[in-house]
């Protein structure tokens, strides 16, 4: 029975007071678009507790790791390595404290950054040697030919030095970067004898770009320039060591393979080739080479991942083939591991033969983490994976200065870059074109 003074069928309203519970009172504030805020707020800290997930948080490592090597390059001074490796010791120690505690991912990140900046300090200490700082003429040298990069035009090698006489140059170099007339370069792991003009390394052509000199330092060169005379081989006075035999060895490989090419391809075919296999790019003919650059193609000569992978890919799948005929071995032993051990076998030597460029370590590093994560039976493809690759690699353990140089591809640690130079450049461009060689990049006189 309907109600008395309702009709049937009506919803029944209910009288209150204004505003609401909850609202805003008189004279308070309510700012437009609260709802959304609180929304976007809730959103976040759901990405948050998601991205603090088991295992989640480890590729932030490398990236702490990097923003500690980019704060060391940004230091107008060279650190000093006692309170670096001791900060760095004391803060991966009390990470290690606080691991059951809400505060152990912030603790990482700082022991992290620490650790960025304490390797790269350290390095810079191990690789210390003496740099020119003023032209010098007529510089008589000796030692042994370690690298030749056979150029379009020219020819370069690097000497390391066993005697050098020069007027008025009180100091010794360990390692000098000579050129010399096309086709005039010495053999890897000759003896020679000669006179050369040798300048300081080149400084940046402004502030924030590409510095010559910091990457010849840490490969151990401490000037550049061009040879005047005859070039003599004689023989060593002492054993060049074992490192140079095996650059001798590989170089002379590189030889052999670029001269069966040459019987079998002609013109830029076999400069392609050529680059692909050994990475000598010489060969490559101007129009070729732009058009390669202007087609957006021109990483493809350059090995690095893409290269890598074919080559363990195909190793690996071919080598699983092949054992997968015999149905005794595809019954009682792990083929696919075999496989997986014959594809990093042969990218190893692949990485030897190319030269083992910044771009190509750090391909082969990625690809022998997953080729060893399918030895050990474990998942591959994972972000763990991506982040021990970015860990191990040698661009980011023992060549941190490679992290701001032109090559560094590794996507996650690029990006990272790239977001810091637009928030913050002030915080990664020096405002002096380069520093004092006595307090960065070298000391005059060391000998």
């Amino acid at each position: 029975m309907a109600e008395r003074g309702r009709a049937p069928g009506r919803a029944r309203g209910i009288a209150g007071t204004w505003p609401p519970p909850g609202a805003a009172q008189a004279g308070g504030f309510a700012p437009a678009g609260f709802g959304i805020w609180s929304n976007s707020l809730e959103k976040l800290r759901e990405w948050v507790k998601a991205e603090a997930g088991a295992g989640r948080l480890l590729p932030w490592v490398p990236i702490a790791y990097g923003t500690g090597i980019a704060l060391y390059f940004a230091a107008e001074r060279e650190p000093v390595l006692p309170v670096a490796a001791t900060t760095a010791i004391g803060l991966c120690v009390a990470a290690f404290l606080l691991r059951r505690r809400r505060v152990f991912p912030l603790a990482v990140m700082i022991a992290g950054i620490a650790a960025g900046f304490a390797t790269s300090t350290w390095r810079t200490a191990l690789v210390g040697h003496g740099v020119l700082t003023r032209p010098a003429y007529s510089v008589s040298l000796a030692g042994f030919v370690e690298t030749r990069d056979i150029r379009e035009r020219t020819d370069r090698f690097v000497l390391r030095v066993t005697a050098m006489d020069a007027p008025r140059l009180h100091m010794k170099l360990e390692r000098v970067r000579l050129s010399v007339r096309k086709g005039a370069a010495p053999a890897v792991g000759s003896f020679v004898e000669l006179k050369a003009r040798l300048q300081p390394p080149l400084a940046p052509l402004r502030p924030g770009s590409y510095d010559f000199g910091r990457d010849v330092f840490f490969q151990g060169i401490g000037a550049s320039g061009f040879v005047t005379g005859a070039i003599k081989t004689v023989e060593p006075p002492v054993e060049g060591g074992l490192f140079l035999r095996y650059a001798a060895f590989m170089q002379n490989l590189r030889d052999a393979i670029d001269a069966r090419i040459r019987t079998t391809l002609d013109g830029d075919k076999r400069a392609i080739a050529t680059a692909l296999l050994t990475g000598r790019r010489d060969a490559i003919t101007t129009p070729v080479n732009d058009a390669m650059f202007i087609s957006g193609l021109g990483h493809v000569l350059s090995i690095s991942g893409y290269h890598m992978a074919v080559v363990a890919g195909v190793v690996f799948f071919a080598m699983r083939a092949l054992l997968a005929l015999v149905p005794v071995l595809t019954v009682s032993f792990p083929i696919k591991k075999w496989a997986a051990a014959a594809a990093l076998a042969a990218a190893a030597f692949y990485l030897l033969l190319s030269g083992a460029e910044v771009a190509t370590q750090r391909s082969f590093y990625m690809t022998a983490v997953v080729l060893i994560a399918v030895m050990v039976d474990r998942r591959a493809l994972t972000f763990r994976t991506l982040a021990l690759a970015a860990m191990v690699c040698s661009r980011c353990r023992l060549r941190p200065w490679c992290i701001r140089a032109s090559r560094c591809r590794l996507r996650p640690r690029l990006g990272w870059w790239r977001w810091c130079r637009s928030a913050c450049p002030a915080c990664l461009h020096r405002p002096t074109i380069q520093p004092p060689p006595k307090l960065r990049y070298g000391v005059e006189g060391k000998s």
